[in-house]
Protein backbone atom coordinates (compact mmCIF):
# COMPACT_ATOMS: atom_id res chain seq x y z
CA UNK A 1 0.00 0.00 0.00
CA UNK A 2 2.69 2.61 1.10
CA UNK A 3 4.67 1.57 -1.98
CA UNK A 4 1.36 1.92 -4.62
CA UNK A 5 0.94 5.41 -2.67
CA UNK A 6 3.26 7.77 -4.48
CA UNK A 7 6.23 8.68 -3.70
CA UNK A 8 8.16 6.24 -2.06
CA UNK A 9 10.81 4.13 -3.76
CA UNK A 10 9.69 0.93 -5.32
CA UNK A 11 11.99 -2.12 -4.02
CA UNK A 12 10.20 -4.89 -3.35
CA UNK A 13 13.66 -7.09 -1.58
CA UNK A 14 14.91 -7.92 1.23
CA UNK A 15 17.72 -6.06 3.50
CA UNK A 16 17.97 -9.16 6.77
CA UNK A 17 21.44 -7.00 7.81
CA UNK A 18 20.08 -7.49 11.25
CA UNK A 19 18.32 -10.98 11.27
CA UNK A 20 21.29 -12.87 8.77
CA UNK A 21 23.97 -10.97 7.76
CA UNK A 22 25.73 -9.35 11.09
CA UNK A 23 24.58 -12.86 13.32
CA UNK A 24 26.68 -15.12 10.54
CA UNK A 25 29.94 -12.59 9.99
CA UNK A 26 30.02 -10.21 12.50
CA UNK A 27 29.84 -6.32 13.35
CA UNK A 28 30.43 -3.70 10.53
CA UNK A 29 32.87 -1.95 12.34
CA UNK A 30 34.95 -4.26 10.65
CA UNK A 31 36.13 -4.10 7.15
CA UNK A 32 36.85 -7.24 6.66
CA UNK A 33 33.33 -8.23 8.08
CA UNK A 34 31.85 -5.55 5.86
CA UNK A 35 33.73 -6.98 2.95
CA UNK A 36 32.22 -10.79 3.50
CA UNK A 37 28.54 -9.36 4.17
CA UNK A 38 29.09 -7.13 0.78
CA UNK A 39 30.22 -9.67 -1.26
CA UNK A 40 27.37 -12.11 0.30
CA UNK A 41 25.05 -9.53 -0.06
CA UNK A 42 25.72 -8.73 -3.74
CA UNK A 43 24.86 -12.08 -5.15
CA UNK A 44 21.29 -12.34 -3.10
CA UNK A 45 17.99 -11.86 -4.54
CA UNK A 46 17.90 -8.62 -2.54
CA UNK A 47 20.56 -6.66 -4.21
CA UNK A 48 19.24 -8.00 -7.63
CA UNK A 49 15.96 -6.17 -7.26
CA UNK A 50 17.63 -2.74 -6.27
CA UNK A 51 18.91 -2.33 -9.55
CA UNK A 52 21.44 -0.62 -8.51
CA UNK A 53 25.03 -0.82 -10.07
CA UNK A 54 27.66 -3.07 -7.59
CA UNK A 55 30.43 -1.72 -7.94
CA UNK A 56 29.00 2.12 -6.94
CA UNK A 57 26.97 0.41 -4.03
CA UNK A 58 30.20 -1.32 -2.82
CA UNK A 59 32.64 1.85 -2.64
CA UNK A 60 29.49 3.67 -0.19
CA UNK A 61 29.16 0.44 1.65
CA UNK A 62 32.64 0.10 2.34
CA UNK A 63 33.31 3.62 2.91
CA UNK A 64 30.40 4.91 4.66
CA UNK A 65 28.94 2.05 6.95
CA UNK A 66 29.60 1.03 10.07
CA UNK A 67 26.43 -0.23 11.44
CA UNK A 68 23.43 -2.20 10.52
CA UNK A 69 21.97 1.49 9.98
CA UNK A 70 24.43 2.42 7.77
CA UNK A 71 23.66 -0.40 5.59
CA UNK A 72 20.06 0.42 4.97
CA UNK A 73 20.65 3.47 5.11
CA UNK A 74 22.93 3.84 1.60
CA UNK A 75 20.91 0.91 -0.03
CA UNK A 76 17.85 2.25 0.16
CA UNK A 77 18.99 5.90 -0.17
CA UNK A 78 20.02 4.57 -3.65
CA UNK A 79 17.62 2.87 -4.55
CA UNK A 80 15.39 5.92 -3.61
CA UNK A 81 18.19 8.50 -5.53
CA UNK A 82 18.08 6.13 -8.47
CA UNK A 83 14.23 6.32 -9.03
CA UNK A 84 14.32 9.92 -8.07
CA UNK A 85 11.96 9.16 -5.10
CA UNK A 86 11.57 11.38 -2.09
CA UNK A 87 10.90 8.23 0.80
CA UNK A 88 11.70 4.75 0.94
CA UNK A 89 10.19 2.27 3.25
CA UNK A 90 11.39 -1.45 4.17
CA UNK A 91 9.34 -4.82 5.44
CA UNK A 92 10.34 -7.20 7.44
CA UNK A 93 8.14 -8.89 10.32
CA UNK A 94 11.47 -9.25 12.39
CA UNK A 95 11.85 -5.57 12.37
CA UNK A 96 9.73 -5.54 15.66
CA UNK A 97 12.83 -7.19 17.21
CA UNK A 98 15.32 -4.39 16.25
CA UNK A 99 13.26 -1.05 16.94
CA UNK A 100 15.21 0.09 19.30
CA UNK A 101 18.77 -0.41 17.28
CA UNK A 102 17.07 1.06 14.45
CA UNK A 103 16.09 4.26 15.96
CA UNK A 104 19.87 4.06 17.30
CA UNK A 105 22.01 3.96 13.77
CA UNK A 106 18.93 5.52 11.60
CA UNK A 107 17.45 8.55 13.93
CA UNK A 108 14.92 9.54 11.81
CA UNK A 109 13.10 6.57 11.36
CA UNK A 110 9.36 5.98 12.22
CA UNK A 111 7.79 1.93 12.54
CA UNK A 112 4.19 0.72 11.81
CA UNK A 113 3.64 -1.86 13.70
CA UNK A 114 0.48 -4.39 11.23
CA UNK A 115 -0.81 -6.35 14.58
CA UNK A 116 -3.13 -9.46 12.93
CA UNK A 117 -5.37 -11.77 14.86
CA UNK A 118 -3.11 -13.93 16.42
CA UNK A 119 -5.29 -17.15 15.86
CA UNK A 120 -5.13 -16.44 12.06
CA UNK A 121 -1.23 -15.94 12.48
CA UNK A 122 -1.28 -19.76 14.06
CA UNK A 123 -3.32 -21.14 11.26
CA UNK A 124 -1.61 -18.89 8.69
CA UNK A 125 2.16 -19.85 9.54
CA UNK A 126 1.44 -23.46 10.65
CA UNK A 127 0.59 -24.12 7.09
CA UNK A 128 3.43 -22.08 5.43
CA UNK A 129 5.89 -24.28 8.02
CA UNK A 130 6.79 -19.90 9.16
CA UNK A 131 7.49 -21.10 12.55
CA UNK A 132 9.38 -24.37 13.97
CA UNK A 133 8.25 -25.14 17.24
CA UNK A 134 10.02 -27.53 19.58
CA UNK A 135 10.19 -31.55 18.48
CA UNK A 136 7.75 -32.45 20.85
CA UNK A 137 4.88 -29.76 20.19
CA UNK A 138 4.67 -30.59 16.26
CA UNK A 139 1.66 -32.13 16.71
CA UNK A 140 -1.55 -30.10 15.03
CA UNK A 141 -2.93 -28.98 19.16
CA UNK A 142 0.78 -28.14 19.94
CA UNK A 143 1.97 -26.62 16.33
CA UNK A 144 -1.03 -24.34 16.96
CA UNK A 145 -0.54 -22.84 20.27
CA UNK A 146 3.40 -22.60 20.21
CA UNK A 147 2.76 -20.49 16.92
CA UNK A 148 0.15 -18.28 18.81
CA UNK A 149 3.14 -18.27 21.84
CA UNK A 150 5.66 -17.07 19.03
CA UNK A 151 2.81 -14.27 17.63
CA UNK A 152 2.04 -13.03 21.38
CA UNK A 153 6.08 -13.17 21.79
CA UNK A 154 6.20 -11.06 18.48
CA UNK A 155 4.13 -8.62 18.97
CA UNK A 156 5.11 -7.76 23.05
CA UNK A 157 8.52 -7.45 21.84
CA UNK A 158 7.68 -4.75 19.23
CA UNK A 159 5.07 -2.74 21.56
CA UNK A 160 7.74 -2.87 24.52
CA UNK A 161 10.09 -1.44 21.97
CA UNK A 162 7.58 0.90 20.21
CA UNK A 163 6.64 2.28 23.33
CA UNK A 164 10.41 4.10 24.28
CA UNK A 165 9.28 6.27 20.77
CA UNK A 166 5.74 7.04 21.44
CA UNK A 167 6.10 9.90 18.69
CA UNK A 168 7.82 7.66 16.35
CA UNK A 169 5.59 4.63 16.49
CA UNK A 170 2.13 3.13 15.49
CA UNK A 171 0.01 0.12 15.35
CA UNK A 172 -2.06 -0.51 12.39
CA UNK A 173 -4.32 -3.49 13.04
CA UNK A 174 -4.64 -5.73 9.70
CA UNK A 175 -8.28 -6.44 9.77
CA UNK A 176 -8.60 -2.64 9.84
CA UNK A 177 -6.79 -2.35 6.82
CA UNK A 178 -8.86 -4.34 4.82
CA UNK A 179 -12.07 -3.70 6.35
CA UNK A 180 -11.92 -0.09 7.08
CA UNK A 181 -9.07 1.40 4.76
CA UNK A 182 -9.72 4.30 3.91
CA UNK A 183 -9.82 5.67 7.52
CA UNK A 184 -7.11 3.58 8.15
CA UNK A 185 -5.08 4.91 5.77
CA UNK A 186 -5.91 8.54 6.69
CA UNK A 187 -4.74 7.61 10.12
CA UNK A 188 -1.48 6.07 8.99
CA UNK A 189 -1.03 9.08 6.59
CA UNK A 190 -1.44 11.73 9.23
CA UNK A 191 1.40 9.59 11.39
CA UNK A 192 3.51 9.52 8.01
CA UNK A 193 3.21 13.01 7.22
CA UNK A 194 1.94 11.06 3.55
CA UNK A 195 -1.16 11.53 1.44
CA UNK A 196 -2.20 7.95 1.37
CA UNK A 197 -5.44 8.04 -1.12
CA UNK A 198 -7.24 4.93 -1.12
CA UNK A 199 -8.04 5.28 -4.39
CA UNK A 200 -4.77 6.28 -6.04
CA UNK A 201 -3.35 2.80 -4.44
CA UNK A 202 -5.84 0.65 -5.55
CA UNK A 203 -5.30 1.85 -8.96
CA UNK A 204 -1.41 1.24 -8.71
CA UNK A 205 -1.81 -1.95 -6.92
CA UNK A 206 1.27 -3.41 -6.97
CA UNK A 207 2.72 -6.07 -5.43
CA UNK A 208 0.36 -7.70 -3.31
CA UNK A 209 -2.70 -5.44 -3.82
CA UNK A 210 -2.98 -7.47 -7.56
CA UNK A 211 -1.45 -10.94 -6.29
CA UNK A 212 -1.95 -12.48 -3.00
CA UNK A 213 0.49 -14.16 -1.39
CA UNK A 214 -1.95 -15.99 1.16
CA UNK A 215 -0.79 -19.29 2.38
CA UNK A 216 -4.47 -19.96 1.36
CA UNK A 217 -4.01 -18.58 -2.08
CA UNK A 218 -5.37 -21.58 -3.47
CA UNK A 219 -8.92 -20.24 -2.43
CA UNK A 220 -8.96 -18.07 -5.69
CA UNK A 221 -11.21 -15.55 -5.82
CA UNK A 222 -12.71 -16.29 -2.24
CA UNK A 223 -9.28 -15.35 -0.43
CA UNK A 224 -9.71 -11.72 -1.96
CA UNK A 225 -13.39 -11.47 -0.57
CA UNK A 226 -12.61 -12.48 2.64
CA UNK A 227 -9.08 -13.12 4.14
CA UNK A 228 -10.25 -12.26 7.75
CA UNK A 229 -11.18 -14.23 10.33
CA UNK A 230 -10.47 -17.92 8.61
CA UNK A 231 -9.79 -19.58 11.89
CA UNK A 232 -13.82 -19.67 12.59
CA UNK A 233 -14.00 -21.52 9.77
CA UNK A 234 -10.74 -23.71 9.28
CA UNK A 235 -9.71 -24.35 13.12
CA UNK A 236 -10.99 -26.97 15.00
CA UNK A 237 -13.36 -26.19 18.51
CA UNK A 238 -10.44 -27.93 20.68
CA UNK A 239 -7.17 -25.83 18.86
CA UNK A 240 -9.18 -22.46 19.46
CA UNK A 241 -9.87 -23.37 22.99
CA UNK A 242 -6.32 -24.38 23.85
CA UNK A 243 -4.94 -21.02 21.56
CA UNK A 244 -7.68 -18.65 23.35
CA UNK A 245 -7.04 -20.47 27.24
CA UNK A 246 -2.90 -19.95 26.36
CA UNK A 247 -3.08 -16.05 24.53
CA UNK A 248 -6.16 -14.88 24.87
CA UNK A 249 -4.98 -12.04 27.30
CA UNK A 250 -2.74 -10.80 24.49
CA UNK A 251 -5.87 -11.49 22.07
CA UNK A 252 -7.76 -9.07 24.40
CA UNK A 253 -5.68 -6.67 25.08
CA UNK A 254 -4.65 -5.99 21.28
CA UNK A 255 -8.87 -5.58 21.00
CA UNK A 256 -9.94 -9.12 19.64
CA UNK A 257 -12.60 -11.04 21.21
CA UNK A 258 -12.47 -14.62 22.22
CA UNK A 259 -14.99 -16.96 21.22
CA UNK A 260 -15.41 -19.00 23.82
CA UNK A 261 -16.77 -19.11 27.83
CA UNK A 262 -14.66 -18.98 30.39
CA UNK A 263 -14.89 -22.61 31.11
CA UNK A 264 -14.13 -23.50 28.07
CA UNK A 265 -10.27 -21.65 28.49
CA UNK A 266 -8.95 -23.42 31.03
CA UNK A 267 -5.34 -24.10 30.23
CA UNK A 268 -4.18 -27.62 30.66
CA UNK A 269 -0.91 -28.49 32.48
CA UNK A 270 0.80 -28.94 28.98
CA UNK A 271 -0.66 -25.64 27.98
CA UNK A 272 1.02 -23.54 31.40
CA UNK A 273 3.94 -25.84 30.66
CA UNK A 274 4.57 -24.07 26.79
CA UNK A 275 3.33 -20.66 28.14
CA UNK A 276 6.59 -20.99 30.12
CA UNK A 277 8.95 -22.25 28.08
CA UNK A 278 8.37 -20.65 24.77
CA UNK A 279 9.02 -16.68 25.69
CA UNK A 280 12.50 -17.71 27.45
CA UNK A 281 13.19 -20.54 24.50
CA UNK A 282 12.58 -17.53 21.84
CA UNK A 283 14.60 -14.97 24.04
CA UNK A 284 17.37 -17.07 24.68
CA UNK A 285 17.75 -17.86 21.05
CA UNK A 286 17.46 -14.47 20.16
CA UNK A 287 20.12 -13.46 22.39
CA UNK A 288 22.57 -16.27 21.53
CA UNK A 289 21.89 -15.22 17.76
CA UNK A 290 23.30 -11.66 18.18
CA UNK A 291 25.45 -12.11 20.88
CA UNK A 292 27.48 -15.27 20.55
CA UNK A 293 28.97 -17.23 17.52
CA UNK A 294 26.28 -19.25 17.27
CA UNK A 295 24.71 -16.48 15.00
CA UNK A 296 27.33 -17.54 12.81
CA UNK A 297 24.82 -20.56 12.19
CA UNK A 298 22.62 -18.03 10.98
CA UNK A 299 20.43 -19.64 8.11
CA UNK A 300 20.94 -18.06 4.64
CA UNK A 301 18.46 -19.57 2.73
CA UNK A 302 16.52 -16.51 2.64
CA UNK A 303 18.94 -14.38 0.54
CA UNK A 304 17.93 -16.69 -2.48
CA UNK A 305 21.48 -16.76 -3.14
CA UNK A 306 23.39 -17.03 -6.67
CA UNK A 307 25.76 -19.74 -7.29
CA UNK A 308 28.45 -17.04 -7.97
CA UNK A 309 29.03 -13.57 -6.22
CA UNK A 310 28.60 -10.54 -8.15
CA UNK A 311 32.37 -9.44 -8.74
CA UNK A 312 33.02 -5.96 -6.94
CA UNK A 313 35.13 -2.76 -8.99
CA UNK A 314 38.60 -4.02 -8.29
CA UNK A 315 39.08 -0.42 -7.12
CA UNK A 316 36.84 -1.06 -4.30
CA UNK A 317 38.52 -4.39 -3.71
CA UNK A 318 42.22 -2.71 -3.87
Amino acid sequence: MLLSSGGFAIYRGFLPIYKILIPRFGSMKSRAHRERILETWLHSKGFRRTGLDAGQLSASILNQCRTGGDFIRVVMGAVAQSQQAQRWAMYDPDNVLHVERVKREIPNALFVHIIRDGRDIALSLKKMGGFTPLPWDRDQTGSLVATALYWEWMVHQGRAHGRKFPADYIEIHFEDLIGNPHETLDKLGGFLDHDLDYDRIQRAGLGRLSETNSSFREEGAKEKINPLGRWKERMAHADVAAIEATVGECLQENGYELSLPAAERRPSLRHSWMRGIYPAFLGGKLWLKLHTPVGRLADMSALELEEEPVPMAESVRS
